[in-house]
């Protein structure tokens, strides 16, 4: 009798964290972001907790695109990064530092982009190697300072992987081809490139649609 009671809470068990797993995600809570609806964005050079020094400015090459594509105008980064510089600022944290009143005199943007970079290059195991970027951003109102939006994303050369065929041998010789290659390609920049649109194309529990899209406030 113990036996069938102890296999049937087991069983109610697996239920419970099946159902958990299959939660669908919460709605991201747009009001604030709706009520400021930012047109044009300035995108702050992120700041980097990884050990690549390639990092930032890797990250920042890529994000213009999803932004513009998303709908909105994004001052040109290169020119944000040397006024800053210009202006004896010169690393990312004392960039994101600054108060949104004096980002929003300077630069005259509705909002601005504050970018971590969490993960960032390649990781060697024993028979592979993968190229890995993690990412997380927040947008906030330049006139109020308040948070807008809160997302992460990330992405890996890694996916889709598989690497069952060609028995051992077969898997030593292609992890030692891909750490070459992803040595010599610098494999994360690519990926860069793949979390930035995760992260910053408009998408649900993502960035709401800009003023250039023409599905603007629909969403």
């Amino acid at each position: 009798m113990n036996i069938f009671k102890t296999m049937k809470l087991a069983l109610c068990a697996g239920v419970v964290i099946l159902a958990s797993g299959c939660a669908t995600q919460k709605p991201y809570d747009y009001t604030a972001f709706k009520q400021s609806r930012p047109k044009t964005i300035l995108v702050l050079p992120p700041v980097n907790n990884s050990p690549d020094v390639n990092a930032t400015y890797s990250m920042l090459s890529h994000v213009t695109y999803p932004l513009a594509e998303s709908g909105y105008y994004v001052l040109p980064v290169t020119l944000v990064d040397e006024t800053f510089r210009q202006n004896g600022i010169m690393l990312p944290a004392e960039m994101h530092a600054v108060t949104p009143a004096k980002l929003r005199e300077i630069f005259g943007a509705d909002a601005a982009l504050y970018i971590t970079i969490q993960q960032y290059g390649v990781t060697y195991m024993v028979v592979d190697s993968e190229a890995r970027v993690t990412a997380q951003a927040n947008l906030v109102d330049l006139k109020t300072g308040k948070l807008l939006w809160s997302g992460s994303a990330t992405a890996s050369n890694n996916e889709g992987n598989n690497n069952s065929g060609g028995g051992v041998a077969g898997i030593l010789i292609s992890a030692v081809v891909k750490q070459i290659v992803n040595n010599v390609t610098d494999a994360g920049h690519g990926v860069a490139g793949v979390t930035s649109q995760r992260l910053l194309f408009a998408r649900p529990n993502g960035l709401l649609l800009g003023p250039r899209s023409p599905n603007y406030g629909k969403d």
